[in-house]
């Protein structure tokens, strides 16, 4: 006498819903890790991209007429860029803004750079540095 089995011949009628669950688990896993991909190498890209020249603003001090502002600059080899300095009143109005270049081989510069102002200023502000 032989006993019946309880479990349908395996593969007969279609997936079972573990089999439907681990497909859709791999496919959501493998879209989210395509998603990862994607956004690492586009952090990556402008890492990179953007570190050709930046700059930092180690002090100042204000007169009547000027600003003078200390930055530290690093930048690649051969690459030429500059550095955008304003300065504003204590009310927010702003009084100067003047670019100032960093070009030649060397990497690292630090620099005191004047900015003259249309009257007294309370403040100095980097607001960024550009390759070009």
């Amino acid at each position: 006498m032989s006993t019946a089995s309880t479990r349908p011949p395996e593969g007969r009628y279609g997936r079972t819903s573990d089999e439907r669950a681990d497909r859709t688990l791999k496919i959501v896993g493998a879209g989210l890790g395509a998603v990862m991909l994607a956004l690492i190498g586009w952090f990556g890209y402008h890492y990179v991209a953007g570190s050709q020249i930046s700059g930092e603003m180690i002090g100042f001090d204000t007169s009547q007429e000027s600003v003078q502002v200390r930055l530290e600059v690093h930048k690649d080899a051969g690459v030429d860029g500059y550095c955008t300095v304003r300065s504003q009143t204590v009310d927010g109005a702003e009084v100067g803004r003047a670019d100032f270049r960093f070009d030649g081989d060397g990497t690292r510069f630090d620099e005191v750079v004047t900015l003259r102002t249309t009257s007294p200023a309370a403040t100095a502000e980097l607001l960024g540095c550009h390759a070009g």
